[in-house]
């Protein structure tokens, strides 16, 4: 499957996160990924987002850098240079697709926009990210858009401020959204051989993300408030529990008879029968006074031997793994890309299981160049 896209060719005028991973995305399935850096800015802003933890190296290589440029080339140019505008030029001719990131306008003023490239190949296929749609010139950051979305709203203990997620999540699912409207095009060039032009705005990925969050909202006109971990349709679901080895876990007890076996797990299946736990409806209404007795049963136990118990019941439960716990997992391992001859590591962005192909998920990953120096002169391919 990692030579689905051979013989593709992706041109990367993206910069960050979210057109980068679309970039990756490619890249891990075989295409030619030439990621075209700024000459100004020095290339990918996000080479230079080192943690605490790093130190710089001369490949100019973050931690950051790796969530979303493997597998790829690099050149550097100034697009404000004619000779280097037709640099690229050239290598859009023989392009299949193009991915931007420019804020509304900028991509016409540097001629990089689809009209002007598609004069050049008129089957090109060009992917365009913005922050707020193709006529606002806002330039769209994740950490805004989370807030102006409603999920910092949203995010947080009820008896606390809001709060940003940890993760540039609406640079993620804007990447998903495009990654998708891509594939579609590509669908309707081999049956119309016809270029596109595909949008993405950040915000209205966000929005679309919101799911039964909004759906609560616009089905009863009530704004949702913060929960913590818990959730606003079900209950025990979501809700972070503490043990008495000083662990905690996590229940999403989605039906009523998972409900029943948890109180029988707990030993303390009377409250099953109780009227104000009896079904779902009754555990939302009424979750401040269930949430305590759960929470005092779950304390008798130590992490490892209630979790055994509950899932030899089948009620789903987990611990809540720091980051070093999440990759000691089987299945965080297999997502790991990490060329044998460089220190750098990344994840896979596609994760699919498509039988019939000779390699797929879960078999471990082929190696992958690693992410790109700046200024690689492309290969040919």
């Amino acid at each position: 499957m990692q030579d689905i896209f051979r013989g593709l060719k992706v041109i990367e005028l993206a910069n960050v996160l979210a057109g980068p991973s679309v970039g990756q995305f490619f890249a891990e399935l075989g295409a030619q990924v030439i990621k075209v850096e700024n000459a100004r800015t020095g290339g990918d802003v996000t080479r230079s987002w080192l943690s605490r933890s790093e130190t710089p190296n001369p490949a100019r290589i973050s931690a950051y850098f790796c969530c979303a440029n493997f597998g790829k080339q690099s050149i550097v140019l100034d697009l404000q240079k004619e000779e280097d505008k037709q640099l690229l030029y050239s290598y859009v001719q023989d392009a299949d697709i193009v991915l931007a990131s420019y804020k509304a306008g900028d991509a016409q003023k540097l001629g990089v926009d689809y009209e002007t490239l598609r004069t050049l190949n008129p089957l090109l296929i060009y992917g365009h990210i913005t922050g707020y749609g193709k006529e606002d010139e806002r330039v769209g950051y994740d950490a805004i858009i989370q807030a102006e979305a409603g999920f910092t709203y949203l995010n947080g203990e009820s008896s606390g401020g809001p709060v940003k997620m940890p993760v540039a999540l609406i640079d993620v699912l804007a990447a998903h959204q495009l990654k998708e409207g891509l594939l579609i095009a590509l669908w309707q060039r081999e049956r119309l051989r016809k270029g596109a032009y595909v949008h993405v705005s950040l915000f209205e990925a966000a929005v679309a993300s919101l799911a039964n969050q909004a759906t609560n909202y616009l089905n009863t006109g009530t704004v949702p408030r913060r929960l913590g971990s818990e959730h606003p349709n079900i209950v025990p679901y979501g809700t972070v529990f503490p043990t008495a080895d000083n662990k905690k876990i996590v229940l999403a007890v989605g039906t009523d008879k998972q409900f029943r076996a948890l109180c029988q797990v707990l030993g303390m299946s009377t409250v099953a029968e109780d009227r104000r736990f009896r079904d779902n409806a009754a555990r939302v209404h009424h979750r401040n006074e269930l949430l305590p007795l759960l929470r005092q049963a779950i304390l008798q136990w130590n992490k490892d031997e209630l979790l055994q118990a509950l899932r030899a019941h089948k009620i789903p439960a987990g611990a809540v793994n720091r980051m070093d716990e999440v990759f000691q997992t089987p299945q965080a391992q297999k997502l790991i890309l990490q060329h044998p001859h460089t220190p750098f590591k990344g994840l896979r962005q596609l994760v699919a299981q498509i039988e019939g192909y000779a390699w797929h998920h879960p078999s471990p990953p082929p190696p992958y160049q690693e992410p790109p120096r700046t200024g690689t002169k492309p290969d040919a391919q």
